[in-house]
């Protein structure tokens, strides 16, 4: 009786692979919330309309001020988890640094 071995195969290379991201999104009241998702602007609605976390209950979702892309989605869990064990100030750095796309880059 013959073994057959099962190989994963890659994703055919027209077809990209899901890409990750872990984002902040800031609160009514200034606190920042920690999350990853595949689409990062389709989650902030989410959390807009009150259909994301329940963290923003108390709190309304006002704006995403960070994204950043992972390679997967452990690396995007990795990441999230360092992010939430930084302290406040560390992740208004990290807001403050995130340049949105169609913004103007500062000149030099």
């Amino acid at each position: 009786m013959a073994v057959t071995a099962l190989v994963a195969k890659p994703p055919p290379s027209d077809v990209p692979a899901k890409s990750w991201f872990v984002y902040l999104v800031r609160a009514a009241n200034g606190s920042l919330y920690c999350g990853i998702s595949t689409d990062p602007q389709e989650r902030f609605v989410k959390h807009q309309s009150g259909k994301g976390a329940r963290f923003f209950s108390s709190s309304p979702a006002v704006a995403l001020v960070y994204v950043e892309r992972c390679r997967d989605k452990g690396d995007a869990l990795r990441q999230e988890r360092l992010i939430k064990k930084l302290r406040k100030s560390a992740k208004e750095c990290l807001a403050a640094s995130y340049i949105q796309p169609g913004d103007a880059l500062p000149s030099v």
